[in-house]
């Protein structure tokens, strides 16, 4: 078989992988973060009260602005 057909289902393989790894990725982190939602307000105040700390509303606050920041 001559070079250029070797050539182009190659290339066509790497498209069909990259778009297929693409979709199959963005299932798995929609699957993710319905399983682990990201951190909010509410879970803040619930591990503070564990720790048996009073939860304000402005530490609370700058807890989230500080995981915002990084």
């Amino acid at each position: 078989m001559a070079t250029w057909i070797w050539l182009v289902i190659v290339f066509i393989a790497l498209i069909i992988g990259f778009v297929a790894g693409f979709f199959l990725s963005r299932k798995y982190m929609m699957d993710y973060f319905k399983e682990n939602p990201p951190i909010d307000e509410r879970m803040i105040s619930q591990m503070m009260a564990q720790m048996g700390q009073k939860p304000s509303k402005k530490k609370v606050q700058q807890i989230m602005n500080s995981m915002k920041q990084r």
